[in-house]
């Protein structure tokens, strides 16, 4: 038992040293010691069981669609979104324009009775939130850059 505990010892404060006593099928064996420890996976996030508003996909590529022909159909929208988004219609507009051509549109969630997407375009991969009022007009819309990772 005390070889073992200092063969181990050896291992652990040299073990290039160690591991060239052990034999071939010890050296084969990665130096954790050595090297950089490898970057921790995050966890899978959870299974995404909700289903999305049958509208929210269609709505979410109308507007894409009349923001970057600088032409919002506002007949949809809650007279609140309306007042945001005249307010920054130019800005808006430019910046979806910028994007390019959507290639891909994906449901990825619910938060708060609003569903989530991300929608990757010819220059930038985002991601969005739309939601809809009681009067079915869309009442929640936020977009942003999808995070780097």
């Amino acid at each position: 038992m005390k070889i073992t505990v200092l063969a181990s010892l050896a291992l652990l404060l040299s073990p290039a040293a160690a591991l060239a006593q052990t034999g071939p099928a010890a050296a084969s064996l990665p130096n954790s010691f050595d090297q950089a420890a490898p970057p921790v996976a995050p966890a899978a996030p959870a299974v995404v069981q909700a289903m999305a508003d049958e509208r929210a996909e269609d709505a979410l590529r109308d507007f894409i669609a009349g923001a970057a022909a600088d032409d919002i159909d506002t007949s949809n929208l809650s007279d609140e979104l309306i007042t945001a988004i005249t307010a920054q219609s130019d800005q808006v507009s430019a910046l979806i324009s910028s994007y390019g051509a959507v290639e891909a549109v994906t449901f990825t969630g619910k938060r708060d009775g609003a569903d989530l997407f991300s929608v990757l375009f010819a220059n930038a991969d985002t991601q969005w939130v739309i939601g809809f009022n009681e009067a079915g007009k869309i009442g929640i819309l936020l977009f942003r850059p999808a995070p780097t990772e």
